[in-house]
């Protein structure tokens, strides 16, 4: 007969699959949050050259920077309750398609209204990034052990970001110009839908076919 200790122990949870492709998961999904929160600060370097070559002043930049801020704080918690519903891989895989196109409009934006709209739909897409791919984080490594270990790392290296905005920006306005600072997120959002098609699973959905609180939202 086993110890009363073993006989109270839960089962393990089941792996997810192997150790590199769960790597490979949740580096994809590290660079998905690092870009939206790279977008908070990188463009703020940035700011002086769009006033100049769109013709915009104080109001307008102030568009530019709180039109990203407020829309991920009016939809975060919207995209989390759709991703519930229609599954976190899916809005994952919607909100790099839309943060990226989103950042192609804005670097390609011909003045101050077009960038703003497409900063708020940028921050549109990473209203759904942000819970989506904390979801999956957490489907992949259903262990406690391991899941602290890997939402640790989500938080650290998304993290990394904030500080990181202002000197990759200097550095992008100083050589190519401000709207690489929003151009450089279309390819690497591109590499990212290609490695959640490929690599990530649908986890079980906490709450199938719930109709959304629309109120609340």
């Amino acid at each position: 007969m086993g110890s009363p200790t073993h006989a109270t122990e839960p089962p393990a949870a089941p792996p997810t699959g192997p150790a590199s492709r769960r790597g490979a998961v949740l580096a994809i999904l590290c660079a998905g949050m690092f870009l939206v929160l790279l977008d908070v600060t990188i463009v703020n370097v940035a700011l002086p050259g769009i006033g100049r070559a769109l013709g915009t002043g104080l109001p307008g930049l102030q568009g530019v920077v709180d039109g990203y801020a407020v829309a991920i704080a009016g939809l975060l918690l919207g995209g989390g309750a759709l991703g519930d519903r229609v599954g976190h891989r899916r809005t994952t895989l919607t909100g790099f398609a839309l943060f990226g196109l989103a950042s192609l409009a804005c670097g390609a934006a011909p003045g101050a209204g077009p960038l703003i709209a497409a900063r708020v739909a940028q921050g549109a897409g990473a209203a759904l990034l942000l819970p989506g791919s904390l979801a999956l984080v957490t489907a992949h490594y259903p262990g406690r052990a391991e899941q602290a270990r890997a939402l640790g790392m989500w938080a650290g290296i998304s993290s990394t970001a904030l500080p990181a905005g202002p000197l990759l920006g200097g550095l992008l306005v100083d050589t190519i110009g401000w709207r690489w600072t929003f151009l450089l997120n279309a390819p690497i959002a591109a590499a990212a839908i290609g490695g959640v098609r490929a690599l990530v699973r649908e986890p079980r959905r906490a709450r199938p076919g719930a109709a959304p609180d629309r109120a609340g939202m």
